[in-house]
């Protein structure tokens, strides 16, 4: 049976909870190296996944022979450099949200990709869940008629790290929350309360997953963002506020922080067209379809051990390098990303509507 020989590059916290878990138990993948930069801790994580070299750079995973596919799941302020290098050297490459620091590189490297026939996708787990799917389905087959307004609002539980907080202060007295228990290894405290590192806080860290979700689910480009954001007293944004138009003059207001208190998260996405609206909690993994002439679709929710589908970006990739599944999420909504991330961080540097050329 052909297997894809993978290697994780950036093997921290959420490879070790996520990516490494899913190549370590998927048929067809082998987990050839990972790559952080202790070496002791590097063979500690490849014993324990199972990989058959420990490295400790970039270049010592790319000289590795038989290489087919790249995890990039490092700090962001290094996801440019390494995807190029990865991509360059022919893998395929699955690389984290946020994909780059910079629109330019982003597209850079999706370029790149393109012109060698690679598969290129960005880390969305949202992008593989069946309401994320059938709403896509719905806004592209027209089942809205125009697309004319869509509004988000997403949070999650992410102010500790912009704060710089150990892990077991992160999420305080509450450690049954998902994806929130003590992990394999915890991140670094500085990898998102340092700009220079993550980039910035909110908008690099979550509202990155919710500006692909725009893209995924529209297939459109962005024209124009107005930004506000408020830092709490961090080094980075913590509450974000966006007013985006697409370039079908789709107006989005998006509406983020990670400063919600630990009872409640929320990700609700609210689509409204000429002929229809959907209505979605992704966090809660509800759905409905609401056409004019008052029927109401209410889809199956979501188990909730499904709303986040973690492990799938990995399994796509493999899944994808052997021909067996599309790639459900192309490093083209990460760009897509990106440009708003950009023009978001210039609005608020210079007061000023950004329009995106």
């Amino acid at each position: 049976m052909k297997k894809v020989r993978c290697a994780v590059i950036g093997a921290g916290w959420w490879a070790t909870t996520a990516h490494l878990p899913a190549l370590r138990n998927h048929p067809e993948a082998e987990l050839v190296a990972v790559q952080t930069l202790d070496r002791k801790l590097a063979q500690k994580v490849a014993d324990d996944f199972g990989a058959s070299h420990a490295c400790t750079t970039v270049e010592e995973v790319l000289a590795l022979e038989g290489l087919d596919a790249a995890i990039i799941s490092s700090t962001p302020n290094v996801h440019y450099a390494q995807a190029k290098a990865a991509l360059d050297r022919g893998l395929h490459v699955l690389i984290e949200k946020p994909m780059t620091i910079t629109a330019d590189e982003a597209v850079e490297l999706v370029a790149l990709a393109e012109e060698k026939g690679l598969q290129f996708l960005i880390s969305g787990p949202w992008h593989y869940t069946a309401h994320g799917i059938e709403a896509r389905r719905l806004v592209r087959s027209g089942a809205l008629g125009q697309l004319k307004m869509i509004s988000v609002l997403m949070t999650n539980f992410t102010l500790g790290l912009y704060q710089g907080l150990p892990w077991e202060q992160v999420f305080g007295k509450n450690s049954t929350l998902q994806n929130a228990s003590q992990p394999y290894l915890a991140p670094g405290q500085t990898s998102y309360s340092d700009p220079s590192i993550g980039g910035g806080g909110q908008i690099y860290c979550q509202v990155s997953h919710a500006a692909a979700y725009l893209a995924f689910l529209t297939g459109r480009q962005p024209a124009e963002v107005f930004a506000r954001f408020d830092n709490a007293g961090t080094a980075v944004d913590v509450y974000d506020s966006l007013n985006i138009k697409l370039d079908d003059g789709t107006l989005v207001s998006m509406a983020s922080t990670g400063a919600t208190m630990l009872s409640e998260r929320n990700y609700e996405v609210r689509i409204y067209g000429t002929q229809g609206m959907i209505l979605m909690e992704l966090w809660k993994g509800t759905m409905e379809f609401h056409d004019l002439d008052c029927n109401v679709r209410k889809y199956p929710d979501i188990p909730e051990a499904d709303v986040y589908p973690m492990f799938s970006p990995a399994e796509n990739l493999v899944d994808a390098v052997l021909g067996k599944a599309p790639n459900g999420s192309p490093a083209s909504l990460g760009a897509f990303a990106m440009k708003i991330t950009e023009a978001a961080c210039q609005s608020v540097r210079t007061n000023t509507n950004i329009v995106i050329v």
